[in-house]
């Protein structure tokens, strides 16, 4: 584990975090961005993350590759109510529930900002929709959370900038999906 790699993986989860916190407070969840994340700092978390950290993409993909697991994954996605794995049962008679909006309005910025902060200045406004596009095939999601997550990419997608996400946009979404 190398030292200087402490620094740049809280530098680099605190970067993201303060962007998905931007993010919130447009779309009107200020706490959502306020408390996101913050199981990144515990000690299963971050000590995995600085062991894998590489700077480009997620430590987690680091650590499931070498180990084919990643505790820090398993114990992030239990706490997290903003990622789709947080809300699978397989034993409930409703497996993938439809994500509340508030958690799904906190993926959509999740999903944005880590593009940002993995991506640099290489990030486009495309990069996110064709990534999730990748991933939505292999999540277990409700059809209609994926549709609005798919639905709010787009519309970034077609005309990006940091203020075309907005409450009143991401719930007009919504209700055009529920």
């Amino acid at each position: 584990m190398k030292f200087k790699n402490i620094f740049k993986h809280f530098y680099l989860i605190t970067k993201h975090r303060w962007i998905v916190f931007k993010l919130c407070c447009k779309v009107g969840e200020p706490l959502r961005g306020i408390l996101h994340d913050l199981s990144k700092y515990s000690p299963t978390e971050f000590l995995e993350g600085v062991k894998y950290y590489v700077g480009t993409h997620s430590p987690i993909t680091e650590a499931k590759n070498k180990n084919g697991y990643s505790l820090a994954w398993l114990h992030h996605k239990g706490r997290n109510k903003h990622h789709a794995e947080y809300w699978v049962d397989e034993n409930a008679p409703d497996k993938n529930p439809v994500i509340p909006y508030k958690y799904a309005v906190e993926m959509v910025c999740d999903k944005l900002a880590a593009g940002m902060v993995y991506m640099g200045k290489n990030f486009t406004k495309e990069y996110e929709l064709e990534y999730w596009i990748k991933e939505k095939e292999k999540t277990k999601i409700n059809e209609k959370t994926a549709k609005f997550i798919t639905e709010v990419l787009t519309r970034s997608s077609k005309r990006w900038n940091k203020s075309n996400i907005d409450k009143k946009e991401i719930k007009r979404i919504l209700y055009k999906i529920l």
